[in-house]
């Protein structure tokens, strides 16, 4: 056969097999599933954003310009979106539904938060620490001593507390109100991804969300500034036991277990980071939504159930896709959106998904896969974590495409001494229960 035939026969060959190559899954191009034996993502999932945050793999349109994403990422799913406008920059298995450990405390805090008065007193009974999971992450609520709302939202927030969220799920009527209230709110927010079985986060049989939906969570849970001022705390005084017959109450310091937010050994704070919620058990892993800023811009990441080895291995992911984020937005076209709550309507211009999300319809048309490749390079040690506040509501509008305005004072702006303080960490238990 000439040599000119052979060739002929090899660019049809080309033409028959390539599409077929560029259209496999993103998902396990680099082979990490099948090296590390990780359960794989749904073939489909929900298309809620946009129908390319509904495809297994890796979802980012790269482009000259845009930097590519880190390769240091082993998380089962994660996202990064612009807060303020709900832009989806990239995303991984984003709608997989996989166990959140204590990041669903950020839907209890969502959808409980308005309802008590934070100068409310609760004398804690044997029965509001009845139930508490073997192992659980605790912040020290005694029982037969009074606690603020105040202080359980701290406890909540800073510690991961099951016994506070116990005792607020207590004073909310119990568990079978509560779990109601926080599934219905998912449905509001179309975090449909999500199903809550115990409120504090705990492994239990069926009970899921998503990186999208934690996000989708995060993004609405900033909209309330008690939930920001929460979000953001480092640290703060709990009630000790107040004695019979003593006046003074001791109190003792809690530090916040968002190694972004107070540092850790290894794990500086991440500058411009405003919380929000960290996790860990052993069904889930390791799982984080933060929020941080950075020159007036507003990122959201959750980093869900990293298979590395290296240590801190979700705070190191967060801090490497904030990176990349922080580099590319403006310059990377979004693969989908951060849809708004169904109560509300939305101020966006042009097409969205939240008319028709599970179509994915008015959605840009899907792209490219990319599998991971390329690095962002590390961060320093911050001298100062600026506020993430943000506001997304205004006379009942959400209004998606609106600039979030930095704090200008309180807890999400903070002095740059506060910023280097080690934090407890999570307790010993953490890698069994949330």
């Amino acid at each position: 056969m000439s040599a000119s035939k052979m060739t002929a026969r090899a660019v049809a060959a080309a033409a028959v097999f390539l599409p077929l190559v560029l259209a496999a899954p993103a998902a396990h191009a680099d082979g990490k599933d099948s090296q590390d034996k990780q359960p794989r993502p749904p073939a489909s999932m929900s298309r809620v954003g946009g129908a390319l945050l509904g495809m297994p793999g890796t979802q980012v349109r790269l482009a000259p310009g845009v930097p590519v994403l880190p390769k240091e990422l082993s998380a089962r799913s994660w996202i990064v979106a612009d807060a303020e406008s709900g832009k989806v920059l990239a995303a991984h298995n984003a709608h997989w539904p996989l166990a959140p450990a204590s990041t669903l405390k950020m839907l209890f805090a969502d959808t409980l938060l308005p309802k008590f008065d934070k100068k409310e007193k609760h004398l804690v009974t044997v029965q509001d620490l009845t139930g508490l999971g073997e192992g659980s992450s605790l912040v020290g609520v005694k029982e037969k001593q009074t606690y603020s709302v105040h202080d359980l939202w701290l406890g909540v927030f800073l510690r991961s507390g099951n016994d506070a969220v116990h005792v607020l799920t207590n004073m909310n009527k119990g568990l079978a109100q509560t779990v109601k209230e926080m599934n219905d709110h998912a449905v509001e927010l179309q975090a449909l991804d999500t199903h809550v079985v115990t409120p504090d986060g705990y492994d239990a049989p069926g009970q899921v969300s998503s990186a999208y939906d934690l996000t989708l969570i995060a993004r609405n849970g900033m909209t309330k500034p008690d939930f920001r001022e929460y979000a953001a705390t480092p640290r703060a005084a709990f009630p000790g036991i107040q004695k019979p017959g003593e006046k003074k109450r001791e109190t003792f310091e809690i530090q916040n277990t968002n190694r972004l937010l107070t540092g850790d050994f290894g794990v500086p704070p991440y500058q411009g980071v405003a919380g929000v919620k960290n996790g860990n058990t052993t069904h889930a892993g390791a799982t984080f939504t933060g929020v941080a800023e950075r020159n007036g811009k507003v990122l959201l990441v959750t980093v869900m159930n990293p298979s590395s080895k290296e240590q801190h291995a979700v705070y190191r992911e967060t801090a490497r896709l904030f990176d990349w984020g922080f580099a590319a937005i403006g310059k990377v076209e979004p693969v989908g959106e951060l849809v708004p709550p169904r109560s509300v309507r939305t101020a966006t211009t042009g097409p969205s998904a939240a008319s028709d999300p599970a179509s994915g319809k008015g959605t840009a048309p899907e792209a490219a896969h990319a599998t991971i490749a390329g690095g962002s390079g590390g961060i320093g040690i911050a001298l100062a974590v600026t506020g993430g506040a943000v506001v997304l509501l205004a006379s009942g509008v959400f209004l998606v495409n609106r600039r979030w305005p930095s704090a200008a004072s309180g807890a999400l702006r903070r002095r740059a001494g506060d910023a280097g303080v080690p934090a407890d960490g999570d307790s010993p238990d953490d890698r069994k229960t949330s």
